[in-house]
């Protein structure tokens, strides 16, 4: 997730999602790295096009290479389905079975 000071949508993020992200199957297959938009650790991620927009969640593989993104945040009805699809088209990502409840 690459994330800037005074971004509203990235704490609106941090707000709806942040807490739960670690604890669902997508955040286990993809856990979340936060990077500050500008920082030297950006220097370090091999991506296909600059960040112009906060959030921007980029699926990196173990090489630290850019294997998609989702630029924005469009809340959260719409971030789960656009992170699933990510996750299934750009890896082995498996969609676990709903349960009932």
């Amino acid at each position: 997730m690459v994330e800037q000071v005074g971004c509203h949508y990235c704490a609106r993020w941090n707000a709806e999602i942040g807490p739960i992200y670690g604890r669902t199957s997508e955040g286990a297959f993809a856990p979340l790295r936060r990077v500050m938009l500008g920082s030297t650790e950006m220097d370090e991620l091999y991506l296909d096009r600059r960040v112009n927009f906060t959030p921007t969640f980029i699926l990196i593989n173990d090489a630290d290479a850019e294997m998609s993104r989702l630029e924005g945040y469009p809340g959260e009805d719409f971030f789960w389905g656009l992170l699933e699809r990510m996750l299934q088209d750009k890896t082995d990502y498996v969609v676990p079975p709903r349960t009932g409840g």
